[in-house]
């Protein structure tokens, strides 16, 4: 042992590497439907190794951390400023509200139990489950006007308030939100049933489990041989195509054999008796071989390229549209939609869902009509594992200078800190890639980096700092603060349920995922839907999750501010 303490000593980035591996471990491990999660994880095993008393230079957490926070910028910016306009306005309102609730019910607490400035934003961040308030507040607490020593002491104190209320943080907001919440909008099965009313009324079904994928193919391609009391015989393929979509059955004519031998179709190809063609859709749509004629098994025929590709989008014509609207449209002729999802969050298939800009739409079809559609609609997300650095670094720099501005209240200085300033300039820089595809790409895999790496380095190093002072710290705040922290999870949320069905007057689904998006827990929106046994709460997840986290991350500096 006196090695291994001696060699993290010396190689403290060992030490790092040890609980990113172990918290990471340790964070999967399930009991039931429980999992401590990787930043708990790797907040514990820091706590567990730093009992070596290992130094490690603190300017390591912050390169991570402004990685991160400029992550969850770039991520969410689209969506943010999407949210500005009319319809995104009420669930921002709602999201804010809730979050300054969310502040001022750690705050009255903290200020109730006599805690400390770290102690308080400790409470914060593991209470409403946002990890990135230790980051901010740790800037906060270096601009106090007070001794290294008694900064370092706050600064001790944040891990331990988080490591003690993080648990009941993520766990208990699944719980209330998918158990409790339900009940006071009504009863679960009041909710399920408003749920079914208003799939049918957006034209859809968003009923599926949404924790699994189904074996069902939404779209398949195929052949049939038209009959003589087919309703394809003698009608031109438009003719047809505008036939089903008037009967709600959208499905599109591909190839066609006939006399001249194999073709693709056209809208004034006339359609005949003996004709063999590929018809494409959603399965329930095409698999009726009595409406078409025979269906055949031609290898031959059906034998042709089609692409599937993620369309991102950025026209404005088209964002505030509902589906049942962008189908009409010319350039969407041959496309199937396979899904939609809007900041990570995959949404239900529904005629009156609207679109905004920075969804992403996965299409399949020919390439001609993926093309078409995705010149009109966005752009193609290619497949690249490059990051523009130059956008991510010039982001970063010019967020952190924005924030080591300083303005003077009553003799105080105050500033959002580097990390307030990179987490804006994220939002703004996320908003421009939106808006100009042609520079600023970050692929998916280096956002999970940035976002999971970033983040639980920063985490692994606050543990193993603080390791030292931890079993001091947990024996001056005492057990009963996880009491405390399930007050300061709960109230919040309880509020936030109550106020969008009384206050805003939100459809239960609506109200649920608004509450989960404006604390940020992905985990809780996943509880929800499958409780409700519906995907409709993830349409009030996305505008809220943006505004929470941005501002459940700021305010790691204002607790900070109210607690000196």
């Amino acid at each position: 042992m006196d090695w291994l303490q001696q060699t993290f000593q010396k190689y403290p980035e060992l030490a790092i590497f040890l609980a990113l591996a172990v918290g990471f471990f340790i964070g999967k491990i399930k009991l039931g439907k429980f999992s401590l999660g990787s930043v708990t994880g790797v907040l514990l095993i820091g706590l567990v190794v730093g009992q070596m008393d290992i130094a490690i230079s603190p300017n390591v957490k912050s390169v991570f951390f402004l990685m991160f926070l400029f992550a969850i910028g770039y991520s969410v910016g689209p969506q943010f400023f999407q949210a500005l306009k009319k319809d995104g306005i009420p669930q921002m309102i709602y999201a804010a509200i809730m979050c300054v609730v969310s502040l001022m019910t750690v705050w009255l607490l903290a200020l109730l139990m006599k805690y400390n400035a770290g102690q308080a934003a400790g409470l914060l961040a593991g209470s409403q489950t946002t990890s990135a308030v230790l980051g901010v507040a740790s800037g906060g607490i270096g601009q106090l006007q007070i001794s290294d020593a008694e900064k370092q002491a706050l600064l001790d104190a944040m891990p331990v308030c988080f490591a003690v209320t993080y648990i009941f943080g993520t766990a208990g907001s699944a719980w209330l939100l998918s158990s409790i919440g339900p009940k006071l909008l009504g009863g679960l099965d009041r909710v399920r049933e408003q749920c079914k009313e208003l799939e049918k009324q957006m034209g859809g079904n968003a009923s599926e489990n949404p924790t699994s994928r189904s074996a069902y193919i939404t779209t398949i391609f195929r052949a049939y041989k038209l009959s003589a009391n087919s309703i394809a015989a003698g009608k031109t393929v438009k003719e047809l195509e505008d036939e089903m979509l008037a009967d709600k059955r959208r499905v599109f004519v591909e190839r066609i054999r006939n006399a001249k031998g194999i073709s693709d179709a056209t809208a004034a190809t006339v359609l005949q008796e003996g004709d063999e063609i590929v018809i494409s859709g959603r399965g329930n749509m095409v698999l009726n071989a009595g409406t078409f004629g025979t269906e055949i098994a031609d290898s031959e025929l059906l034998d042709f390229p089609v692409e599937t590709v993620s369309i991102y989008i950025t026209n404005k014509k088209v964002s505030g549209m509902t589906l049942s609207q962008l189908i009409k449209e010319d350039y969407t002729h041959g496309v199937l939609l396979q899904n939609i999802t809007r900041e990570g969050i995959k949404l239900p298939l529904l005629a009156n869902l609207t679109i905004n800009k920075g969804d992403v739409f996965q299409v399949l079809g020919l390439k001609k009509n993926v093309d078409q559609a995705a010149a009109n609609l966005g752009y193609v997300i290619v497949s690249t594992e490059k990051t523009d650095m130059v956008f991510l670094g010039l982001g970063i720099v010019l967020g952190g200078l924005l924030g080591t501005l300083t303005i003077y209240a009553g003799g105080v200085p105050i500033s959002i800190g580097t990390s307030g300033g990179t987490l804006f300039a994220g939002l703004v820089f996320g908003w421009l890639r939106s808006k100009n595809p042609m520079f600023g790409n970050i692929p998916e895999p280096a956002l999970w980096v940035f976002n999971n790496v970033g983040l639980n380095t920063f985490i692994a190093v606050v543990g193993i700092t603080s390791g030292p002072s931890f079993v001091v710290g947990i024996k001056e705040v005492g057990p009963i603060l996880f009491v405390v922290g399930i007050a300061a999870t709960c109230i919040p949320l309880l509020v936030g349920i109550l106020m969008g069905r009384y206050v805003f007057k939100f459809h239960p689904a609506l109200t649920l995922g608004c509450a989960a998006g404006a604390r940020a827990t992905t985990a809780a929106l996943a509880a929800i839907q499958d409780s409700v046994q519906s995907k409709l709460p993830a349409l009030g997840y996305t505008v809220t999750y943006a505004v929470g986290s941005i501002l459940l991350t700021i305010w790691g500096i204002v607790i900070v501010l109210l607690m000196t």
